[in-house]
């Protein structure tokens, strides 16, 4: 049976009302029903957690296929969940040229920077690479930045969470913001802290399918509503989407080499340099296995990245056909990135509501506990222990970093209630808070991993060159 027949048969009418139903007992049901989910895995690894190493890398041992959603996981946010619906239904089709970009990632990861950084052996850390050839400075250097820049990504995460998204789906006062994330940033920093890396990644991986499941649900729903997919699907050219550019330009928002090579300095940057994506290659057992891992990721970005423009095209022409339900006067496309969340209040049934947001909620916490554990890992390996003379025990090493992860995400919760300024276009929000430190971090490991002759006072010259 056609899917969108059988998510549709859910529906009380045939066609929408004009006014939202409102979260219903049920949709709580679901998104409490997630939330215990979340902690209970938690739970569950924090009784198979004796060692820092099982704490950080679990093990070493960690399935590649888990692996690879979670860390798919833990770079779809919230921000890039619900920015990418809005920025095909503003801009187009233009943004799948940065998809052209990735066989160039696959062998430029696969082929060199896995292998280099996997064949270092005892590493917790990927800053501790970096003092073979930069010296304490050059370790120092990367570890900061990597923390300074995970800490502001948390919080804006957090932010673009509670403001852009839990407040209007409940309709709340925007003066519930703090509590909001109080209470998502909590929870994740219980199950983050209770559970290690294990818990981490079998939750971005549990994650990983919500999302999907919810996006599936959005153009399943949307399609019966609408009568079919050649009622939301465009057959022509938009008239508010640019003419697509091919070369470079820099009077134009897009082209499509920009995008692609927009794409293949950030994916390689981060798949390079970024804690997040290290951490998860060392905890698998090799190098062939790591590869495994980055291919699930970039085949699971590449799926959903079609499947997100597809809940962009259906929630516009879901909206276009009953403008009455969006509001009068009002603009869908001068409102493109609230038409996702909107679409869940006032176009889903009872049930359905609650297991989207919770997708929406995967996205935030996917991101937020990959940066908890990760901002651990680093402050312990290049801060604590770098500097630490005496040995502690192993369940001395696992409260440490359980403490530190702990910090990092009170420190997250605290800046996200500062974050309200920033009012842009939320692709453009995280391109600004994302790519501020990513290529300097990459730059240091290129030098230390491919440049033999580099000294520490060359690193220090890029880390400059690189951030003015």
């Amino acid at each position: 049976m056609n899917p969108a027949i059988m998510v549709g048969s859910l529906l009380a009418a045939d066609a929408p009302s004009g006014t939202a139903h409102g979260l219903q007992p049920l949709d709580f049901a679901v998104i409490g029903g997630y939330a215990l989910l979340m902690l209970g895995i938690g739970w569950f690894y924090s009784r198979r957690t004796e060692t820092r190493e099982a704490y950080l890398l679990g093990d070493r041992r960690m399935n590649p296929l888990m692996v690879g959603l979670s860390l798919f996981a833990t770079l779809t946010s919230t921000l890039s969940y619900l920015a990418y619906p809005g920025e095909m239904v503003k801009n187009g089709p233009m943004l799948f040229a940065q998809l052209a970009a990735y066989p160039f990632i696959m062998i430029v990861v696969c082929l060199w920077l896995i292998p280099a950084i996997m064949k270092q052996k005892n590493v917790t850390s990927g800053y501790e690479l970096l003092e073979q050839r930069l010296g304490l400075i050059g370790r120092l250097q990367g570890a900061g930045m990597f923390i300074l820049l995970r800490i502001v990504w948390m919080a804006s995460i957090l932010y673009a969470t509670t403001d852009k998204v839990i407040v209007p789906l409940f309709n709340i006062d925007r003066s519930w913001n703090p509590g909001i994330a109080i209470v998502l940033g909590t929870l994740t920093i219980i199950y983050t802290s209770l559970g290690g890396i294990r818990a981490v990644v079998i939750t971005d991986a549990l994650q990983s399918i919500i999302m999907f499941i919810g996006a599936i649900i959005t153009v399943c729903v949307v399609t019966y509503a609408v009568g079919g997919v050649d009622n939301w699907f465009p057959h022509q050219w938009y008239s508010h989407w640019a003419e697509p550019i091919f070369w470079f330009r820099t009077d134009v928002r897009a082209t499509f080499m920009g995008a692609l090579l927009n794409m293949f300095v950030w994916m390689t940057c981060t798949a390079g340099s970024d804690q997040m994506a290290i951490q998860r290659y060392l905890s698998t057992r090799d190098i062939t296995a790591a590869r495994r891992s980055f291919t699930v990721h970039m085949a699971t970005e590449l799926f959903m990245s079609f499947l997100l423009a597809a809940v962009g095209l259906a929630v516009l022409g879901y909206f276009t056909a009953f403008p009455e339900i969006f509001g009068q006067g009002v603009s869908p496309i001068d409102s493109a990135d609230e038409l996702f969340p909107r679409f869940v209040v006032v176009g889903l049934p009872a049930g359905l509501t609650g297991l989207v947001i919770a997708a929406i909620l995967s996205a935030a916490m996917s991101s937020l506990s990959s940066g908890m554990n990760s901002t651990s890992a680093v402050i312990v390996s290049d801060f604590i222990d770098r500097f630490r003379h005496e040995n502690l025990s192993d369940r001395a090493q696992v409260s440490v970093s359980r403490f530190v992860s702990i910090l990092m995400g009170i420190i997250a919760i605290f800046l996200s209630m500062i974050v309200g300024h920033l009012t842009d276009n939320l692709v453009e929000l995280c391109i600004k808070v994302v790519n501020l430190l990513t290529s300097p971090i990459f730059v240091l490991f290129f030098l230390a991993l491919f440049v033999p002759w580099v000294k520490p006072r060359g690193g220090i010259a890029a880390t400059i060159v690189s951030t003015t």
